[in-house]
């Protein structure tokens, strides 16, 4: 057994008994951190890795931040786990042990930001890596999220970005050589930022432009040899032009996106290592002009994004709901095959003798099969019932309240995430 650290640390802040059972379960100890090699992602033991991840910032109805990452782990890590998902992406630094215990038990690992805000201090860098950098569930470290809009939240250039970025990266690799570094871009970024930030291991890419990635590989292939992923991408539940809810949008959006990433994968050649879905749940506190307390309907056309309506509405945006009930988009994403499948040599329903092939998804625990997609509105919405009915007997869903927004001309553009780290 290893060194139970989380969980002693459960037992001192009085954690109940059944979270306690799940850290004190024997896990393996062999760390699997990532590396480089070439346009792959390389775990130790495991070979070339494909992610199959979820960005999760866990903020409870009526919160806002800090995320509540150690009253939600346990059970979104088992969901997760139900979905294939291998990793998960934090928007802020997870230095609660006891958290990385609960997906490390489900074969979840974590792209860790380290730095989401451009005025935290070095020395705060270095205790998070030096607290859980010895952790088997950490995969990867992240810094920031779509600086070149955002200005690390501090409205800092971007030469000040790229510099502070810089003192990081050599923050982290003093004291933790082992762990790739990523950094998360909106769009594709420049040539001249990627020679400037050369130190960077791997880059994420956050991209929106409503079913399809374009030309989005064949660019990335053109101006750089390093791994890259999707740190966010997906759609929301909610219409703003036909001002509704549309679960089945969503759904195939998420189908859709997902399947062009497995299709370009680093496993079969090409040159992504995998995509974040945005994003494990909704979160009540996004919309400014809402409450945090209620369900609000607030989106911004910025001239492109999302399927169908091309309207960020920024608190429609989990494959589960608040309370945990999965959306058709939840089983839309299980149901994508990991890059490699296994022929089973089994005939097809139609007598033909062709095979079918498994749809795996893989983890440090090995493979599992993961459930036939669904197919169509009314599929897709009693499995989706069902579900729900599994997670929380009798529960009502939540009535959308508010207007959407006007529509928005075509083309790629970013979310505007709103984060208050």
């Amino acid at each position: 057994m290893c060194e139970r650290g989380g969980a002693l640390k459960g037992r001192a802040l009085g954690m109940g008994p059944a979270l306690l059972v799940l850290l004190l379960a024997p896990l393996p100890c062999t760390a699997l951190p990532g590396r480089v090699v070439g346009r792959q992602l390389i775990l130790d033991g495991r070979g070339a890795f494909h992610m199959k991840g979820v960005n999760w910032n866990p903020v409870a109805v009526g919160r806002t931040h800090p995320p509540a990452f150690a009253r939600f782990a346990a059970g979104d890590a088992a969901l997760m786990k139900q979905a294939g998902i291998n990793v998960v992406r934090t928007y802020a630094p997870l230095s609660d042990l006891s958290v990385l215990d609960a997906l490390w038990a489900q074969g979840i690992q974590v792209i860790n930001t380290v730095l989401a805000r451009g005025d935290t201090p070095l020395g705060e860098v270095e205790r998070l890596v030096r607290a859980v950098g010895h952790h088997p569930a950490i995969m990867m470290w992240s810094i920031g999220n779509e600086w070149n809009y955002n200005g690390l939240y501090v409205h800092m250039s971007r030469h000040d970005c790229m510099q502070k970025i810089r003192q990081v990266i050599q923050t982290v690799k003093r004291v933790d050589s082992s762990h790739p570094i990523a950094t998360v871009y909106g769009e594709l970024p420049t040539p001249h930022e990627l020679s400037q930030l050369s130190e960077v291991d791997v880059w994420g890419v956050n991209y929106y432009n409503e079913l399809t990635f374009s030309d989005l590989f064949d660019r990335w292939a053109a101006i750089s040899g390093k791994p890259m992923f999707l740190g966010e991408y997906g759609a929301d539940a909610y219409d703003g032009v036909k001002r509704r809810v549309d679960e089945a949008a969503q759904a195939h959006a998420t189908s859709v996106l997902t399947q062009e990433i497995m299709d370009h994968s680093t496993l079969g050649g090409g040159v992504c290592i995998g995509g974040v879905i945005f994003e494990l749940t909704d979160e009540w506190w996004k919309d400014g002009r809402g409450s945090p307390h209620q369900h609000d309907i607030g989106g911004i056309a910025p001239g492109g994004g999302p399927h169908p309506d091309r309207i960020f509405n920024e608190e429609w945006w989990g494959i589960l709901d608040v309370d945990r009930r999965p959306r058709m988009a939840f089983h839309a994403y299980a149901a994508v095959a990991m890059p490699r499948l296994q022929d089973t040599g089994v005939a097809d329903s139609a007598g033909s003798g062709a095979k079918k092939a498994t749809r795996l998804s893989c983890s440090r625990g090995g493979c599992t099969e993961l459930p036939p997609p669904c197919h169509g509105v009314a599929d897709c919405a009693a499995k989706a019932a069902r579900a729900a009915e599994a997670v929380s007997p009798g529960a009502a869903e939540h009535a959308p309240q508010g207007d959407g927004a006007g529509a928005a001309a075509k083309g790629p553009r970013r979310r505007l995430r709103a984060q208050f780290v």
